[in-house]
C-alpha cells in the first residue's frame, strides 16, 4: 500500500527489533507456560492421578497463547 496522495501519515512501521523481541518474549513465555503445564500434568499422571491428563494435553496449544497475545498487542499499537 502506497501513499499516493502525498499526505504524511502517522502510522509507524514495524521495526526489526520489535519483531525480534516479540519472538524472544513469546518463545520464553510460551515455553514457561507449556513447560509448567506439561511438568505438572506429567507428575500427576505418574503419581496415579488421571486428571493430570487434563493439564498435560492442552499444554502445547496453551503455550502459543502468550505469543499470540503479544503479537495482537503489537499490532494494535501500530494502528
Amino acid at each position: 500500500m502506497s501513499n499516493r496522495d502525498g499526505t504524511p501519515t502517522t502510522r509507524r512501521m514495524v521495526q526489526r527489533g520489535d519483531i525480534l523481541w516479540l519472538g524472544v518474549a513469546g518463545g520464553v513465555a510460551g515455553g514457561l507456560v507449556g513447560g509448567l503445564m506439561l511438568g505438572i500434568g506429567m507428575d500427576l499422571v505418574i503419581n496415579g492421578q488421571p486428571l493430570g491428563w487434563l493439564i498435560m494435553l492442552p499444554g502445547a496449544p496453551a503455550s502459543a497463547l502468550p505469543g499470540w497475545l503479544m503479537a495482537r498487542r503489537l499490532a494494535s499499537q501500530l494502528r
